[in-house]
């Protein structure tokens, strides 16, 4: 069955797409060896063009000017305000260029330069019509002298659009370092206004720097005027406060706070004397309830009558052991001794509570003050709280204070140090390199204008031999028959001149020959046994059916086998011109049973083939009834038991139906494509309509190949590819 075609469409993008995805690089060598001559022809008129437009072309002089955006000078300034710092980053040379080309900077150069009233300068930016509209403007004089000066005004405009259309500003690489350039058709006009323009830019940049800083000093001396008086009215809300409130200060810091801290550390040497004075009593108090004689106080030492009394103690009782010890204790001596010890004793704890009261006095007095500092510390406390949250508001009033005369303070220096930067014409950019009359025109430059048009030349030219390529929708190449049609393909068959009824004949060993012996073994090689029906046919008229069936007839009976060709082209029977012009009975009256075959059979004596022919001066409108008829049938039922071949010569299938009508009694076809000539579509549209004749084709020959042109379309793998290793087998000539 007849697989489904692709339209043309599709076949290309297919095979754009597998181009895309296998780079096929002698491909696109082939096509640059098919297409040379165009891309040449379009180089040459692309070099023409260009030498015609660089004869025509009016030279342009570009003047350039150097200029240094230097940070050194701006030393001085960068501290006294914004205005004054240095260029630090891309984004301010930048901003520099954009200055550059301003309105202003155009205007101060069309001032300096007059050029507005300069004819060299405003006639060439100037069209013809709107030269010719002011040579008919009648109004010019009758107007009034506001017009006149809105005419200046707009000249002065155009004048300084045609200074900024012309020039060019551009960074020197990551420098500070800006180029300025100018074109026009006078070199020395292009040189002035290149200067113009670079000391308009230092002008303007000190008018501007002196413009800000007189703004600057302006202002800042509005603002001093507002903070002095702030700065005054904060103080004297301080000073009110603190009257207002009682907050007495000495040495910087309140009265009250003053008080607190010396009542604390009173309270602090009250509260030590107090817990001296108690530890003093409780110690005695101790000695006394313990009735303890061994017992040392301070006090009791320095006192004389403790000591005498103590004294006499003691020596009352080591006499009291000493009696005792010679004498025994009941010796009245003895117990006399122990009764003055026990009085000793008696007074010496009198002495102690004596003491006792004076300890317990002092530290009565001791706590009494104790308490008394405490409650004043508390008063105190109290005072100096609210002195604390009163101080708040104080401190808040303060910092405004202080805060308006730093400003006050701040803003004064700056209003004196912007006072003195308007003294000081200082820019940040000088010029390095003034512009010189160029002696060269910068317009056109001649090797890449000629470049430029022959590169476009090229790209012309490759356009149109990729459209072209594109355009190339014919037969070609082997790949493209098996791809397009799904059927084999046999072979080329060049076009040949002279001899082409029996070119196989004479020339044997051609790759003619060998195509149609490929063909022979396509043949050969179907499920058909005994005598083979073969239809030779073509899509359209005039691609050389003919001649091959008449090679392939030759080539048969040559090798020794029987053969039989029939022309059953009745419209254009194109094998009977060639071997039998004057025959006046063939095919159809065969067909038609008015004639014998065995009469009209014509053997050709160079290869023994046998031929009937059809009628060449005769035209029939039932060719198709007739080739499809059972007469036919019987006829190559009689033809098969005699010949082993039997070739017919087809009308196209696309032309008319008769190739469709006989398919059913044709064993298999050979389609005959013209190389170069031959749609692939038409092909395509034929056989997908004709499946009945698609279904039995044996393969596909290109006929009237052009072998010089064939090496163009070769590529890697394909039989053109190695056309060359094979040709040494042709022998084209005898």
């Amino acid at each position: 069955m007849l697989s489904p075609f692709r339209n043309d469409a599709a076949e290309l993008g297919s095979e754009f797409r597998a181009r895309r995805d296998n780079f096929d690089v002698d491909a696109i060598l082939a096509i640059v060896r098919r297409r040379w001559t165009v891309v040449a022809v379009a180089l040459a008129a692309g070099v023409v063009v260009g030498l015609a437009f660089l004869l025509s072309a009016v030279p342009m002089y570009t003047a350039s000017a150097t200029l240094l955006i230097d940070k050194s000078n701006s030393g001085l300034l960068s501290q006294m305000s914004e205005t004054g710092a240095a260029v630090n980053d891309d984004a301010a040379v930048l901003s520099e260029v954009e200055v550059l080309r301003s309105d202003s900077v155009a205007l101060s150069v069309v001032d300096k330069l007059k050029l507005q009233d300069n004819a060299n300068f405003m006639l060439p930016s100037q069209s013809l019509r709107s030269s010719l509209a002011q040579f008919l403007d009648f109004r010019r004089f009758f107007s009034s002298s506001a017009e006149d000066q809105d005419a200046l005004d707009e000249a002065r405009e155009n004048a300084a659009a045609a200074v900024k259309a012309n020039m060019s500003v551009s960074r020197v690489g990551r420098t500070y370092v800006l180029n300025i350039g100018y074109t026009s058709r006078s070199p020395a006009l292009s040189a002035k206004i290149v200067n113009a323009i670079a000391e308009g830019y230092l002008l303007d940049k000190l008018n501007s720097k002196y413009d800000a800083t007189r703004r600057a000093s302006d202002w800042l001396e509005q603002r001093i005027d507002e903070l002095r008086q702030k700065a005054l009215d904060t103080d004297l809300a301080v000073q009110k406060f603190k009257s207002d409130n009682g907050l007495l200060a000495t040495s910087g810091q309140l009265i009250s706070d003053q008080q607190l801290s010396e009542l604390n550390r009173a309270l602090i040497d009250a509260q030590a004397e107090t817990a001296k004075a108690k530890a003093r009593y409780d110690r005695i108090k101790i000695i006394i309830d313990a009735r303890r004689t061994d017992a040392i106080v301070t006090d009791v030492l320095d006192s004389s009558i403790s000591n005498d009394l103590r004294k006499k103690y003691l020596e009352a009782s080591k006499t009291e052991a000493d009696i005792s010890a010679r004498l025994g204790p009941d010796h009245i001596q003895a117990v006399r001794l122990r009764g003055q010890m026990a009085e000793y004793e008696r007074l010496m704890f009198e002495e102690l509570g004596r003491i006792s009261e004076s300890y317990k006095s002092d530290y009565d007095v001791a706590l009494s003050r104790e308490k008394s500092l405490s409650d004043s510390v508390g008063q105190a406390s109290k005072v100096s709280a609210a002195a604390g949250e009163t101080q708040v508001q104080l401190r808040e009033l303060e910092r405004n204070a202080d805060s308006f005369r730093n400003l006050y303070q701040t803003f004064l220096a700056r209003y004196q140090e912007a006072t003195q930067q308007q003294s000081f014409p200082i820019t940040e950019a000088r010029i390095i390199e003034k512009a010189k009359n160029p002696t060269v025109p910068s317009y056109p430059q001649k090797p890449l204008t000629l470049a430029l048009f022959g590169i476009l030349g090229i790209a012309f030219g490759m356009s149109a031999s990729a459209y072209l390529e594109f355009q190339d929708k014919y037969f070609r190449t082997g790949d493209q028959v098996r791809n397009s049609l799904d059927i084999d393909f046999l072979g080329f068959m060049p076009a040949i001149k002279d001899g082409a009824v029996n070119h196989v004949l004479t020339h044997p060993m051609s790759m003619f020959a060998e195509t149609l012996r490929a063909a022979k073994i396509a043949m050969e090689s179907d499920e058909t046994s005994g005598c083979r029906v073969v239809g030779i046919v073509s899509v359209l008229p005039g691609e050389g059916k003919s001649t091959a069936a008449i090679n392939l007839a030759h080539l048969l009976a040559a090798e020794g086998s029987r053969t039989l060709l029939l022309d059953a082209d009745f419209r254009q029977p194109g094998t009977s011109k060639l071997l039998a012009p004057n025959a006046e009975a063939g095919l159809p009256q065969i067909l038609s049973g008015s004639a014998s075959a065995a009469n009209l059979v014509i053997r050709i004596e160079e290869s023994g083939v046998e031929f009937i022919p059809a009628l060449v001066n005769k035209r029939f409108s039932n060719s198709a009834k007739l080739l499809s008829s059972k007469t036919m049938a019987d006829f190559l039922t009689a033809a098969r038991t005699k010949f082993d071949y039997v070739i017919i010569d087809l009308p196209p299938a696309g032309a008319v139906i008769d190739a469709r009508a006989m398919a059913p009694l044709i064993d298999s076809f050979m389609l005959v494509v013209e190389w170069g000539k031959t749609s692939r579509k038409v092909v395509q549209a034929v056989l997908g309509s004709e499946p009945a004749i698609h279904a039995r084709t044996i393969g596909a020959v290109l006929n009237k190949v052009d072998t010089k042109k064939l090496k163009l379309y070769r590529s890697h793998g394909s039989v053109e590819y190695y056309h060359s290793k094979y040709s040494d087998y042709y022998l084209e000539d005898k």
